[in-house]
């Protein structure tokens, strides 16, 4: 996905020249269409992957939507037409709900004392990703470049092959046996081992409703999971489930939100046209080299967070990173737009921001998306979560350049500045800390009129 999704940064400029590779150059609505598609087919492609999580499970679920990154870069390699490499884009997209399906596959799996770095793998390869995409683009030919990107796509749905099925999937399904050999497989050891039966244990808590202690869940919980007629909770609809459970929908706001301003706090923008970014903003070094160490220090920062996750804790990240971006973003929109310091300042003051970002905003909204929800319905709310996330990359990602002919570059960073700021004042007062912590005693962090009782 990040190879994919970063491709237009290093290819925009040539498919708009009169030198491209395809049959003739880009007009300006398909160069905006080129660098947003890609959101839009992950649009499309959440809500199916939202159902088919329950239905096929998150294995097969993660094969089916890599493939989709294969089909596209075949589409790529046969045509130079232009409607089919748009096309290619917005099927590339489609496997976007990767995104969906990855953090939550991981968290179902994971210990929860290392949860928070292993759903942030996703970002963290996505980084790996954006690196190749950078490199490619900028030190080999145009025909060679796809060719390698189809490689790539073709080894990650191989690997995936390897892979066994959540536990926690198999268990709802009410496949014990197969739940065992999966657990036994990611914690290296055997069937029978103590270690495996604790964690199929702790599955069955939380699954089922009868044996949780009613003083550790919401008194909306218990409503739901203990009826006059003894129904168990599978019997409750996803509607009535939300609708009766006031910490889900807090829970189901807050990160909403988060991921809102994840996306507007603005370094979505500088992934996707790094390349033009940096252009501008650093004219006087090489856009490939700026838009490659760009990658590897996310990279390294994603690294950095996966580890930070888990023992700084999920609210300090957010609130403290929030604040260091919104700093980075007025401090770089006064430098384009006032120059007040050489073009090395520039370099310095993204960077930064980048770093920055990747600690809070960039890792913490898709981890906690992946462990504040109960089972009954992780995989709806999880899925309109990043289904709102997509939206919003489409709309930044198709008004930025707009945006950047109206108002200007500099005046663009003062915006997300402000959501930075806002994010952190946010983030103070809304989250909770979740840190290893498992979903049902996060419930009740959500439940702020017991805790208002208590």
């Amino acid at each position: 996905m990040g190879v994919t999704f970063t491709w237009p940064s290093s290819t925009l400029l040539l498919f708009s020249s009169e030198n491209t590779t395809l049959h003739r150059p880009m007009t300006e609505a398909e160069q905006a269409l080129f660098g947003s598609l890609s959101s839009i087919g992950a649009l499309v492609s959440t809500p199916a992957a939202g159902f088919l999580l329950d239905v096929i499970g998150r294995k097969y679920c993660a094969t089916l939507f890599s493939i989709m990154h294969v089909i596209a870069w075949v589409m790529i390699i046969v045509s130079n037409r232009v409607e089919v490499l748009l096309t290619a884009i917005f099927i590339s997209g489609v496997g976007g709900a990767a995104f969906l399906v990855v953090p939550l596959y991981v968290s179902e799996f994971c210990q929860e004392s290392i949860r928070g770095g292993m759903t942030s793998g996703s970002v963290i390869f996505y980084a790996v990703g954006m690196i190749v995409s950078y490199a490619l683009g900028g030190y080999v030919d145009y025909y060679p470049m796809v060719y390698t990107c189809l490689c790539i796509a073709v080894v990650g749905v191989v690997l995936l092959s390897f892979l066994k099925e959540s536990p926690m999937f198999l268990m709802k399904r009410g496949r014990e046996q197969e739940a065992a050999k999966s657990m036994a497989f990611y914690r290296a050891t055997k069937v029978s081992s103590k270690v495996v039966q604790q964690e199929l244990e702790t599955i069955r808590r939380i699954l089922d409703a009868a044996k949780l202690d009613e003083t550790e869940i919401p008194a909306e919980e218990r409503k739901l999971r203990t009826s006059v007629t003894a129904k168990p909770i599978q019997k409750v609809s996803t509607f009535q489930f939300i609708k009766k459970s006031y910490p889900t929908r807090r829970a189901l706001l807050v990160t909403m939100v988060l991921t809102t301003a994840s996306v507007f706090q603005g370094l979505v923008v500088v992934q996707v046209y790094a390349e033009t970014l940096f252009s501008k903003a650093i004219p006087t070094m090489s856009a490939t080299i700026s838009s490659i160490i760009f990658s590897i220090i996310t990279l390294v920062s994603g690294l950095v967070a996966a580890y930070l996750t888990d023992v700084a804790g999920r609210k300090l990240l957010m609130l403290y990173s929030s604040l260091a971006s919104g700093v980075c973003c007025v401090l770089l929109g006064s430098q384009i737009h006032m120059s007040w310091a050489p073009h090395a300042v520039t370099a310095v003051i993204i960077y930064t921001f980048c770093v920055a970002y990747s600690l809070g905003s960039g890792t913490i909204p898709f981890v906690l998306s992946a462990e504040v929800f109960l089972p009954e319905v992780k995989g709806i709310l999880f899925m309109l979560v990043i289904e709102w996330t997509w939206l919003c990359s489409f709309i930044i990602l198709f008004i930025f350049s707009p945006l950047v002919a109206t108002i200007g570059l500099g005046q663009i960073f003062y915006l997300f500045a402000a959501v930075c700021f806002a994010t952190s004042v946010f983030t103070y007062f809304f989250l909770p800390e979740t840190k290893g912590l498992p979903v049902d005693i996060i419930q009740t962090l959500f439940d702020r009129k017991r805790n208002r009782r208590a």
